[in-house]
């Protein structure tokens, strides 16, 4: 069985004439990590909200098709029901950390407080988030005397605390320098190999490339294309949906460097394999 699977979504903000996610559907496997792409007002965020619950049961409107995440439909759950098995991480870490708390490791506590997790088992999640997320020589300090990226790490870490199955990042590092950008996609790069499904909204479109296992392309609404890095950014008529391929794609197109399929190389280190070998094919 599949992950996460979402059916025919759609979606319509109150009081909006259009519909804002036009009949979306598509599969995740377990310890996927799917990256969401699209220009600006092309329903990423609002995917984002559908997958944790947050449309219908916050935002209100009209709403019709399945999210299904660990064979739980989302929109019929309660969201301490769904808190459990996916979490959501924003954009700004400032929205995530409460700020009631002293330290690194106390912050990661809260959300297990809150659910009554014994004492022995906190210990062990938070021992785990910590150490998963690289941060925990930064336990004892204080959240806000952290870095950007490190702050991005500890919310983060927080959810993973919760242990849901599907976590969900929307932009999660649009104010980030490179180094806490490239930070916080290796953390989540380790989730994804202890076999959590990651869906991330990302315009890093060079991180995408590198990290992710699929990438899922959205427009107006609508799912483009649903496929592998390799494949999305061999597309010819990306710039029509206000996407452009990583650096070393658009270098192999005008030097017409392919792999057999046809296909151009998306990451420095498959440009440096293919074009090692000329323009002769792999």
């Amino acid at each position: 069985m599949k992950h996460l699977i979402v059916e025919n979504l759609k979606y319509c903000y109150p009081l909006a004439k259009d519909l804002a996610l036009k009949g979306v559907s598509f599969e995740v496997d377990k310890g996927e990590f799917i990256g969401v792409i699209g220009s600006n007002g092309s329903g990423k965020s609002t995917l984002c909200q559908a997958l944790v619950g947050l449309v219908p049961n916050f935002y209100k409107g009209a709403y019709g098709g399945k999210v299904i995440a660990c064979g739980m439909e989302v929109a019929k759950s309660e969201v301490a029901e769904i808190a459990t098995k996916v979490g959501l991480v924003f954009q700004n870490p400032f929205t995530q950390i409460t700020g009631s708390k002293l330290t690194v490791y106390e912050e990661i506590a809260f959300g297990l407080e809150n659910i009554g997790i014994e004492r022995s088992e906190m210990k062990c999640r938070i021992e785990h988030a910590l150490d998963l997320l690289g941060i925990s020589k930064f336990k004892d300090k204080n959240p806000f005397d952290l870095s950007g990226g490190q702050m991005q790490r500890l919310a983060i870490a927080g959810i993973i605390a919760m242990e849901p199955d599907v976590i969900v990042l929307d932009e999660p590092t649009s104010q980030l320098d490179p180094q806490g950008s490239e930070e916080v996609f290796q953390a989540v790069q380790n989730l994804s190999q202890e076999g959590m499904t990651v869906i991330m909204v990302e315009h890093k479109i060079e991180k995408i490339a590198a990290y992710a296992d699929k990438v899922l392309l959205l427009s107006d609404g609508e799912l483009v294309d649903f496929n592998t890095p390799k494949k999305i950014f061999s597309r010819s008529d990306l710039d029509e949906y206000g996407v452009s391929p990583p650096v070393y794609t658009k270098i192999a197109k005008n030097l017409h460097i392919t792999d057999k399929l046809g296909l151009y190389p998306v990451t420095i280190e498959e440009f440096s394999q293919y074009s090692g070998q000329g323009r002769e094919k792999l």
